[in-house]
């Protein structure tokens, strides 16, 4: 059964016709997914739609974000190599346009999301290691190493697979 989706959840868009603004919003949800902000999505979907590159003023107006919303959403999504700037003749304002290419998403994504965290990862979980070894009940000592010891498991597993699914990709 589909989750119930609150009112909130979904947002009119004026100027936009319904297939726009439901492409929008597969977008939202799937950043929602991954954790990224609405804006994200929203401005992801619009440009995955739109036959013409867009201007950030373009954006703020179709979608009605914040100027400081679409550039910040605007950066995010040029650092997960998921939009690029489009030179336009006679314009001095950049336009941006959805890199549609699935391996440069995930890509970019692994790249900018979720390998930092395995690095991190990797310290905290030395951390974790004596933490547990300081604990004074053998049982819970016991315990908690387990527990640590799984998750370095799992960030080692992490290492392996990314670069997989990387080069499956094609990256």
């Amino acid at each position: 059964m589909p989750p119930v989706r609150e009112e909130e959840d979904i947002r009119e868009f004026p100027s936009l016709g319904p297939l726009e603004a439901q492409v929008i919003q597969v977008f939202v949800d799937g950043g929602k997914v991954l954790g990224l902000p609405r804006s994200i999505g929203e401005i992801y979907g619009l440009l995955f739609i739109s036959p013409e590159p867009l201007s950030l003023d373009d954006l703020v107006e179709q979608l009605g974000i914040s100027k400081g919303s679409a550039s910040q959403g605007l950066r995010a999504l040029k650092t997960l190599g998921a939009v690029r700037e489009i030179e336009r003749e006679g314009s001095r304002r950049c336009h941006y346009q959805a890199d549609t290419e699935l391996k440069r998403l995930v890509g970019g994504f692994i790249r900018e999301q979720v390998r930092p965290h395995l690095e991190s990862g990797q310290s905290k979980v030395a951390r974790l290691n004596q933490l547990a070894g300081g604990e004074s009940d053998p049982e819970l000592q016991a315990f908690f190493k387990s527990r640590v010891s799984q998750l370095e498991y799992w960030i080692g597993r992490a290492r392996i697979v990314l670069p997989l699914l990387q080069k499956v990709l094609g990256e």
